[in-house]
């Protein structure tokens, strides 16, 4: 773009929890942005802040209808992604990760836009390969009660590449791994949010398994940072691009670790480990070091710090 023009910046899922930090960013760097959502999961109090902002567009939309606005740029983060939230709407969740990103891929071509698929760690499974690169082709139950999300990830990521070869569409593919901060759903079933909202609430902390399995915690800002420095890197660099922290904790680390935070009298219990449910997850990174020149920066204590402020004021109403 030349010096003067403002960028239209389409963000799908721009209410929901990363979306709206996202739509915060683009903003703070002077884009034009249209958010779509239709707010199954999203919340208008997550982007009410920006309604008065000249340059912000909300757009009560479903992305599994098409969609016409002139846009520069195409963020497609529109699907429930958590599995509370998916597995109650199985169908619908596929609908959305396969006719939403037609839908989006085709309104990038009729308008000329570079277009970014958030894709998911999910798409690794139960890994069998510690860490997983982008190379690893993951270990997935296709028909389990996961797979309408962890398929229809997979599937979007094909549809998205298909077109990049057919149609020579500029895109990018992100695959993002387990993100929290403020704004995420009280009762979204992540283990971040169950675990500050149980210890808030002085109620028991359920560990799912017995706590020994893994996950590697990003904060959402280092996140939509990726997001935009991805979008905006040369058109032969199409990804897929793992994002997340490389630091790997347990399940019972990262209780304790809120508990400490949080203080309170919680105990902690021990419930059965649900199907599918990976054992291990952590990223590796290199590609997105070497290529966005990029790490995560919020270490995750004084990002459990500030996850936990934004869930003691939703809970306090104030």
């Amino acid at each position: 773009m030349g010096t003067g023009v403002i960028v239209k910046a389409l963000v799908t899922g721009g209410a929901g929890f990363i979306g709206s930090h996202l739509c915060d960013l683009l903003l703070a760097k002077d884009r034009q942005v249209i958010c779509a959502d239709n707010f199954y999961t999203g919340s208008e109090e997550n982007i009410r802040h920006l309604l008065g902002n000249p340059n912000f567009e909300l757009l009560r939309h479903d992305i599994t209808v098409p969609l016409e606005v002139e846009t520069d740029e195409i963020f497609n983060l529109a699907c429930p992604a958590s599995p509370v939230h998916y597995q109650r709407i199985p169908i619908e969740t596929t609908r959305t990760c396969v006719y939403g990103a037609i839908n989006m891929l085709d309104l990038a071509c009729a308008s000329g836009a570079r277009i970014l698929q958030a894709s998911t760690s999910e798409v690794y499974g139960d890994p069998q390969v510690h860490p997983q690169t982008e190379a690893y082709w993951g270990h997935v139950n296709p028909i389990g009660p996961r797979s309408c999300y962890d398929e229809g990830k997979r599937c979007a990521e094909a549809l998205f590449f298909d077109y990049w070869r057919q149609s020579k569409l500029p895109i990018k593919v992100l695959r993002i791994f387990n993100t929290y901060g403020p704004r995420m759903h009280p009762s979204d079933g992540r283990v971040v949010s169950n675990f500050i909202v149980q210890a808030l609430r002085n109620d028991p902390i359920t560990i799912y398994g017995d706590g020994s399995h893994t996950r590697s915690f990003c904060y959402v800002d280092d996140l939509v940072d990726a997001m935009v420095r991805m979008m905006a890197t040369p058109d032969d660099f199409v990804g897929p691009l793992n994002v997340g922290n490389p630091s790997e904790v347990t399940i019972l680390e990262l209780a304790e670790l809120v508990l400490g935070i949080v203080g309170g009298k919680s105990k902690i219990e021990f419930k059965p480990l649900p199907q599918d449910d990976p054992q291990q997850r952590q990223p590796d990174i290199d590609l997105a070091r070497s290529t966005l020149d990029w790490s995560p920066r919020v270490a995750l204590e004084d990002g459990l710090g500030e996850t936990v402020r934004y869930f003691r004021r939703l809970i306090n109403g104030n």
